[in-house]
This record gives structure tokens, sequence and C-alpha cells, in this order.
């Protein structure tokens, strides 16, 4: 775990001066090779978007509907993001398509060295054919996961309707540096106090050039949205290749 984050590194005792040098020391060896990341990437023919949310969001159920929509048209490979068990890769891979899980031991976030590690192994299972779009599903978490580059293209925060609408405003990195905002689950929207009106003003309070679909997966219910945000994403990327 890292200080950066909040979480404990060794740096218990430090002088406020030598823990600042310590994160900043963490984050540019973390950003150098989110940038290798990247390049490893774009050697795969792939577009790459890091999910975050906090656990139970419903990423790995977007996945899943995303597979089922798409996974004839694009080549897709995934990373799964955990502390533990491999459950979420089972659950994509019983869909054929690659998947990578990254067990973290303990840690509430994906870094770009676990990542490139996982890259490889991705290519392994896609047999050198290449991906068009590699997810990589983050840890739970919509603190830690926001501090760290892994090479992506593209940053989508998810946001459940039962998490409450004043997420955005309480953890606003998360929506700072995304380019997609979801909010999720909105077929339960009337069993909880939820506004939409307040989640989407807090969240291009922070970054006004935020993009912004309500969808369930579920319910299929808005899902083309994101469907074409994919496709705009395929295809931007694949002309800068």
């Amino acid at each position: 775990m890292c200080d950066a984050c909040g979480c404990s590194s060794g740096t218990e005792g430090l002088p406020a001066r030598k823990k600042i040098d310590v994160k900043k020391s963490l984050l540019d060896a973390n950003d150098r090779q989110a940038a290798v990341n990247r390049e490893h990437l774009e050697s795969m023919g792939a577009v790459a978007l890091n999910l975050i949310s906090s656990p139970g969001a419903g990423k790995t159920t977007l996945l899943e509907q995303t597979i089922m929509r798409v996974g004839n048209r694009w080549r897709i490979g995934v990373l799964e993001g955990d502390i533990e068990t491999e459950r979420d890769a089972d659950r994509i891979r019983r869909h054929g398509i690659p998947a990578v899980q990254i067990t973290t031991g303990g840690a509430c976030h994906l870094d770009a060295p676990l990542v490139h590690r996982a890259l490889h192994q991705l290519e392994e299972q896609g047999r050198g054919k290449g991906f068009d779009l590699v997810f990589i599903e983050n840890v739970g978490n919509l603190v830690c996961p926001a501090a760290f580059r892994l090479g992506e293209h593209l940053k989508v925060v998810i946001l459940s309707v039962p998490e409450g609408s004043d997420k955005p405003a309480k953890y606003p990195r998360a929506f700072i540096d995304s380019d997609l905002f979801i909010i999720s689950k909105i077929d339960l929207v009337e069993h909880f106090d939820f506004s939409m009106d307040e989640a989407e003003h807090e969240a291009r309070r922070l970054n006004p050039d935020l993009e912004i679909t309500r969808l369930s997966a579920v319910s299929g219910e808005n899902l083309d949205e994101w469907i074409d945000f994919l496709e705009r994403a395929v295809t931007e990327y694949a002309g800068q290749r």
C-alpha cells in the first residue's frame, strides 16, 4: 500500500517533508511505468479504459453486458483488479473473453507495475492476435485508484444509485480525472433517495468537460449510449495508432 492514497506504506514516524518526497517518488515511478504500459497497449492495437467505482457499483455486470453486445465486433481483453479471489475474472472468461485477475493481496488500488505484468499475461491469452479494447476493472474504491495512472487512454467513473448522489462532492478526484461518468442501476432509482440532477451538477462543477450517461446493465436501459462511447473511443484511437 502507499502513502499517496492514505494507506500504510511504512512511512509512519517520518517527517512530513520526507513523506512528501516518498509520495512524489512513488507516483513518478508509477507514471513512468504507465507510459510504458500505454506503449504496450498500443502495440497490441488496443484502446484501454480504466473503470473506477465503489464495490458493488456494477462494473463486472456492465462488462458482461458489453461483451454480449459487442464481443463479436471487437477483440476484447479484461484485467480484473481485486484484493482476493478470481471470481470476477471467471465471470468474464465464461463469455469466452481473455481475462487476467490481478489480486493485490490487500492494496486498495491497481498500480502501473501490476498492470504491466498482467498485460503480458493477457497478450499470451490473446495468442498474439491483439485487442481492440482492453478494460481495466480497478479495485472497488473511489479514492485510491484515482491517484494512479495505469497507461489507460480513458478513465470511466461509475456511481450506482444506491450509493447516493452526493458522492461526486465527497470524492472529487475520481470525477476530475475521468472522461465518462456513468450513473448505474437507474432501474432502482424509485427505491432510493438519489438525485440525478445533484450527481450530474456536482460532477460537472468539478469537470465541465465530463461526459455523463445514465444506464442500467440489468434492464439494458441506455446501454446503447455506452456502446456509442466505446465506438467513438475505438475509432479515435485507431486513427492515432
